[in-house]
């Protein structure tokens, strides 16, 4: 059992979101679904609380309504960072988490629940925390001009061998 777990607060939107993250990471699964009874304060039968694990870490989803209010969720209130070893796992899942939701730049979506998502490929702390700051100052400039991260460009950058990296 981790010792802190992240607490994702929706409307009513909590287990269609887990059931989404889920179908789209490997090693997911939906652990438990809590749902309000007649007392409420939410619809008899909907889920209060759902507990399931993305590759093994574990997440809470509220669906935290209370009756005529609506939460606001902001968007810089929790973002996700996902450490991708491949390019294709990076490709997969900005595709799927980016539905729906909104392609930032530098690696970031915001997904179709609000929340933000960093997508990152493994090699990006070699590039831009290289020995060499004048090669690591061209792979940023690069990551600035992309949405999803592409990691054999910022190599090429670092190295010198792309000046203008496109989205």
């Amino acid at each position: 059992m981790q010792k802190i777990t992240p607490f994702l607060w929706f409307n009513d939107k909590a287990e269609e979101a887990a059931n989404f993250y889920v179908s789209i990471f490997k090693n997911s699964k939906i652990e438990n679904v809590s749902r309000y009874g007649e007392a409420g304060p939410g619809p008899s039968g909907a889920a209060m609380v759902v507990e399931f694990q993305l590759e093994g870490q574990e997440f809470m989803a509220l669906n935290g309504f209370q009756e005529g209010e609506k939460s606001s969720l902001d968007p810089g209130a929790i973002a996700l960072f996902v450490d991708c070893e491949t390019q294709s796992e990076v490709d997969a899942l900005w595709e799927k988490l980016s539905a729906g939701g909104d392609k930032l730049q530098c690696g970031w979506l915001r997904d179709k629940y609000g929340f933000s998502w960093n997508i990152v490929p493994a090699g990006l702390k070699d590039v831009l925390g290289g020995s060499d700051p004048v090669k690591a100052q061209r792979a940023m400039k690069a990551m600035l001009q992309m949405e999803k991260l592409d990691i054999d460009a910022l190599r090429r950058a670092y190295e010198g061998k792309e000046e203008v990296v496109s989205r």
